[in-house]
């Protein structure tokens, strides 16, 4: 009877094992990969190294991490300071003779050349693990406190009684300034700066090499919890922000002490992140965005709100402040604890660059108080009236000496690239220039179109490396849009391109335009807020505020011609054709 007690006590215990286990599988796997880079920004050949490390992780998606260590030599302590404690400790445990270098699941005492790294990851995750990892991460956004939960299940035994857990918290997309001698990572710069990307920013597990685990045998499941308070920022001096939104945790299971070194590296994961309180109706709104191109003073913006409460969301109010101008929006559904949504609001912005704010001021019909700041821009635009449905453009791009900095691309309200150049190849004498055309066939009319030079230096295409500069001709050869090359990362333009059948039928039902041709004098009637006149390469030639439904124009300074009326009646805009005839 004593036995068979002992055997059923067994069996519950296993039982309750079985039953604990959320996130790790418990079926055996090959090794996942830490792939740990030491790198800085001043180091002009890491580039290459990142760019090494983008494609391994590419090719094994969700069995490869790469973690970017600033430190050494190269890493610089000016903006963004990307250094820390925790980074210093590691790059102390290996040997390192030069940069870009780095270890694969830590299988060398010595950091290997970025030439290796591909063949030590592919021999990694051929191998069986011992154990697998997995876990969850919940951020309360409030108080910025993190619950960090990571199962470690034994598949097999390991080598050593004792392993180490250690938990890394990496950050994305952090902009600033990197050497780059050779251009190796082109698809990494934005505007200018080094989009840095799995930048590691934090261990959160007691000590930098791990938390040790055991037992290490075969069945055993381990359970760890972190209570981490995330920082608002880290670095010292020249810190950067810790970006909520932007952050990620990665575990991983490492063998014994060798030195001062924890490894080899068992296996890896990345944890699930989630936002959530234990508040029980909680939205938290997300970033606003603007859409891409819009020829109207109507702009369109989207949000997502998601529910970290523990209640069902059933209905929000919220509230939108631009310009001086307000707008109350409201929504009613069900939104469950955990999930989000998208949301969608237009609004017309004055031209220029404003300040925003977007709040939600009641949540299931009790108040409630969250915000965000954003950015709402209106930019002019050149206009283009063509008789068919699609139309012809010609882009030139006259390089200055590194055109293999000079990008550009023509983006469609939607969103969607239509056409785009660069890199160009770099030319040989200092200060030399040469003529790029791209000819943009059949472009569809009834749009508004984005175009952007950009320069991945951040110094334009002129001034001591040749006097560079670009424009856009129409079909019939006319220069719509141009600028010279002093603009730094980028110039933007926005242009619309309407057919004249639905230009004319509109404006005929909606407004009255007289004399047609005109001599001194043009009256314009019907429902508008302001009135334009261009001429036909889309230069602003007069603009006025009306107050009422009529205004007359005088055109004692209008040469003979032909121009063009822009009437916007709060956002709706309707373009005539007209000719002064004297």
């Amino acid at each position: 009877m004593k036995k068979l007690t002992l055997l059923l006590l067994a069996l519950l215990a296993f039982g309750f094992n079985m039953k604990a286990q959320q996130y790790v599988s418990t079926t055996p796997a090959n090794r996942n990969v830490i792939l740990e880079e030491f790198t800085g920004r001043g180091c002009g050949y890491c580039t290459d190294g990142h760019r090494i490390a983008n494609q391994i992780m590419a090719n094994n998606p969700g069995r490869v991490w790469a973690i970017n260590i600033h430190a050494g030599g190269y890493a610089q302590t000016s903006y963004p300071n990307m250094i820390t404690t925790d980074g210093n400790t590691i790059h102390g445990g290996f040997s390192i003779s030069g940069y870009p270098s780095g270890v694969v699941n830590r299988t060398t005492g010595s950091a290997i050349d970025r030439g290796q790294w591909n063949g030590q990851a592919n021999a990694q995750m051929n191998q069986a693990s011992e154990c697998n990892v997995a876990g969850i991460v919940r951020i309360n956004p409030g108080t910025r406190v993190a619950t960090v939960t990571v199962e470690v299940y034994y598949t097999g035994n390991s080598s050593v009684d004792e392993n180490y857990l250690t938990v890394a918290m990496l950050q994305d997309s952090i902009l600033g300034s990197q050497a780059d001698y050779g251009n190796y990572n082109p698809t990494q710069w934005l505007n200018g700066q080094y989009v840095h990307m799995h930048i590691l920013r934090d261990v959160i597990t007691p000590n930098a090499w791990g938390d040790a685990i055991s037992p290490t045998t075969q069945g055993t499941l381990i359970t760890k919890t972190y209570e981490y308070p995330i920082p608002e920022s880290i670095g010292s001096p020249n810190g950067v922000d810790v970006n909520l939104d932007h952050i990620f945790f990665l575990a991983w299971v490492s063998e014994r002490q060798q030195g001062s070194a924890t490894r080899p590296i068992l296996t890896a994961c990345e944890l699930e992140k989630t936002y959530m309180t234990d508040e029980p109706i909680y939205p938290s709104v997300g970033a606003v965005t603007q859409g891409v191109a819009s020829c109207s003073l109507v702009k369109d913006f989207g949000f997502t709100v998601t529910n970290i409460g523990t209640d069902m969301l059933t209905s929000l109010k919220f509230n939108v402040q631009v310009a001086g101008s307000s707008q109350d929006l409201e929504w009613t559904g069900e939104l469950p604890s955990g999930e989000n949504t998208k949301f969608d609001f237009s609004m017309e912005i004055p031209y220029g660059t404003y300040n925003g704010i977007l709040s939600i001021t009641e949540a299931n019909g009790t108040p409630f108080d969250a915000s965000v700041n954003f950015i709402a821009e209106s930019a002019e635009w050149a206009e283009l009236l063509v008789e068919g449905e699609t139309t012809n453009i010609k882009v030139y791009i006259i390089q200055d000496q590194w055109g293999e900095q000079t990008t550009w691309n023509i983006v469609n309200s939607a969103g969607e690239i239509v056409a785009e150049g660069g890199p160009y190849q770099h030319l040989a004498g200092s200060g030399s220039t040469q003529v790029n055309v791209a000819n943009i066939t059949d472009l569809p009319a009834n749009d508004c179109y984005l175009f952007t030079i950009f320069d991945n230096n951040n110094n334009g295409i002129c001034c001591a490396y040749g006097d560079g500069y670009y424009y856009i001709k129409d079909a019939n050869g006319n220069k719509f849009i141009e600028g010279d090359g002093d603009f730094g990362s980028e110039a933007s333009h926005q242009f619309s391109i309407k057919s004249t059948m639905d230009v004319e039928s509109i404006a005929q039902e909606t407004l009255k335009v007289y004399p047609n041709p005109a001599n001194d004098y043009l009256m314009v009637e019907g429902e508008m807020s302001t009135v334009e006149v261009y001429n036909t390469i889309g230069q602003r030639l007069m603009a006025k505020t009306v107050n009422g439904n009529s205004t007359r124009i005088s055109l004692s300074d209008f040469s003979n011609g032909i121009y063009f009326l822009r009437v916007n009646n709060n956002g709706e805009v309707i373009t005539r054709k007209f000719s002064v005839n004297r």
